[in-house]
C-alpha cells in the first residue's frame, strides 16, 4: 500500500512539475530551392513569462525576383496554444500585423506600408491553432511537438498562415521511420488540401530537416 501510494504521489508530482509539450531549441536552417541555397533562418524557443517565446528570422535571395527579410515572433502558452503572433515582412515594402488569440479567435492588425492599419477577425473552432507562416520554418518544429506522439496516429489542427491572411486546417502523421544523409529520424507528415510536407525529427522531436517535394524545396538544419 505504501509503495502504491508512493507510486501515485509522485505521478502526481510528475504532472505537476511538466513544462508541457514545447522544448527549447535554438538554431539555423538552410533553405534550398531545387537544390540551391536561397536563404537561412536563425530561430530560438524558449521560455519566457511564464509561457513560451518561438521566434526565427528568415533571410531569402531567390534566383529571381527581390530578396526579402521576414520576422515572425510567437508567444505561446504550455500546451502550444497561441497568445500572440507578430510578423514583419521586407522586400519592396515593409509589412506586417499583430495578431491576438483568444477563445478560438484571431484579431489581427494588418500594417501595410502607405496604408491605414485594417483589423480582421478570424473564428476557429478550437484554442489550438497552429501558426504556419510563409518562409517560417521553424513554426514546423512548434508543430511537431504540440502534436500528441502517445496518440499518435492522423491528428487534425486548425492553421493560420498569417501573412496571407488565410485560415484552414491540416492533418498531422506519424509515418515511422524516415532515412537521410544516412541517418535514421522519426517522420511526420503535415497535409493541407494542397500541399504535403515532411518533417524528419530528432529522438526529442525537434525539427531537423523539412521537404516539400512538390515545391522543390528542403528545409535543413546547420
Amino acid at each position: 500500500m505504501v509503495a502504491c501510494a508512493a507510486l501515485s504521489f509522485a505521478s502526481q508530482k510528475k504532472e505537476k512539475a511538466a513544462p508541457g509539450v514545447l522544448l527549447q531549441d535554438k538554431g539555423k536552417f538552410s533553405i534550398k530551392l531545387a537544390g540551391q541555397t536561397v536563404g537561412h533562418e536563425e530561430f530560438d524557443i524558449a521560455p519566457a513569462e511564464g509561457g513560451w517565446l518561438a521566434k526565427g528570422t528568415s533571410d531569402i535571395k531567390p534566383p529571381q525576383g527581390a530578396p526579402s527579410k521576414v520576422t515572425g515572433s510567437l508567444t505561446l502558452q504550455a500546451d502550444g496554444s497561441p497568445i500572440s503572433y507578430e510578423w514583419t515582412a521586407q522586400s519592396d515594402k515593409t509589412n506586417g500585423a499583430h495578431i491576438l488569440f483568444a477563445n478560438g479567435i484571431a484579431r489581427i492588425t494588418l500594417e501595410m506600408q502607405g496604408a491605414r492599419p485594417f483589423q480582421q477577425d478570424l473564428s476557429f473552432n478550437n484554442p489550438l491553432i497552429v501558426v504556419l507562416d510563409n518562409n517560417l520554418y521553424y513554426q514546423y518544429g512548434v508543430l511537431a511537438r504540440i502534436y500528441d506522439w502517445s496518440k499518435a496516429g492522423e491528428q487534425t489542427f486548425p492553421v493560420l498562415i498569417p501573412q496571407d491572411l488565410t485560415p484552414g486546417t491540416v492533418k498531422v502523421l506519424a509515418t515511422g521511420s524516415a532515412s537521410a544523409d544516412g541517418k535514421t529520424y522519426e517522420g511526420l507528415k503535415v497535409s493541407s488540401s494542397d500541399l504535403e510536407i515532411q518533417l524528419l525529427l530528432d529522438n526529442n522531436h525537434r525539427l531537423i530537416r523539412l521537404e516539400v517535394p512538390e515545391a522543390k524545396v528542403s528545409v535543413i538544419r546547420e
